[in-house]
């Protein structure tokens, strides 16, 4: 299947809803502090183009939903996946599930957006793929970091969304820095208030969009994609990382 593939292009559709944000195409950097930062794309791909690579992943991938383990407990992990690495790669491995490697052989159009992703972000060199579905508002990813060993102490993660618009939440991680200041008498709600726009941030990862999350990220903080009663139709995700 060949596309002709435009990243960055302005949307195509002839009536675009409008931006209540004012986000528009361009690239937003968001420095987190202690050398964690992120970028945010709302429109890495063409609007039309997008569908074109939505209808693509969702029926020529072979989307499994495996068992995993979490909290000593097996369960049906909440959302699709699917895992594309090159060739000679330590094999990855999560909650207790080893999922199989595709090569980028078997499906020679994600060669792509992969290309499309390193010339974006110059310097990388993502070599593996894990794609992810979410058929509706329940499937769901909880808070947790991707600083699995295999990816290195400074991993860059660049996420691309697909259909359905999902919120995407990021948090800090307790330090024992913060931790240690609950004894300095500040009252509880002030301390709060002070901290959470700097400790919380949240996205509504559009169709099309890329999020890069790069630096100390993964050690530093954690994300989640949560339930959304709303959110009824079909989401894919695709997520390129670097294995060491």
């Amino acid at each position: 299947m060949n596309f002709k593939f435009k990243a960055g292009s302005k949307s195509t559709n002839p009536n675009p809803s409008p931006n209540p944000n004012n986000e528009g195409g361009k690239r937003q950097s968001i420095d987190l502090g202690n050398g964690s930062d992120l970028i945010y794309i709302p429109r890495f791909l063409a609007f039309e183009e997008s569908w074109k690579w939505f209808d693509y992943l969702n029926k020529e991938i072979p989307w499994t939903r495996p068992t995993i383990r979490v909290f000593g407990r097996s369960c049906v992990q909440p959302r699709d996946t699917c895992y594309v690495a090159s060739v000679g790669l330590p094999e990855l491995s999560y909650s207790g599930y080893q999922p199989h490697a595709y090569t980028w052989d078997d499906y020679p159009p994600l060669k792509d957006i992969l290309d499309a992703v390193h010339k974006a972000l110059p310097g990388s060199s993502f070599n593996s793929l894990l794609l992810n579905r979410y058929k509706g508002g329940n499937d769901y990813v909880g808070w947790h970091s991707d600083d699995e060993k295999l990816y290195g102490s400074t991993p860059e993660i660049a996420s691309i969304s697909f259909g359905c618009e999902r919120e995407f939440f990021l948090k800090k991680k307790p330090s024992k820095v913060s931790q240690d200041s609950r004894s300095n008498g500040e009252p509880v709600n002030k301390r709060a208030k002070k901290s959470s726009s700097v400790d919380h941030h949240s996205f509504t990862l559009k169709h099309g969009s890329m999020l890069v999350m790069r630096g100390y990220t993964q050690r530093d903080w954690v994300h989640s994609v949560p339930k959304r009663a709303k959110a009824d139709a079909t989401r894919i995700n695709l997520t390129f990382r670097h294995v060491i």
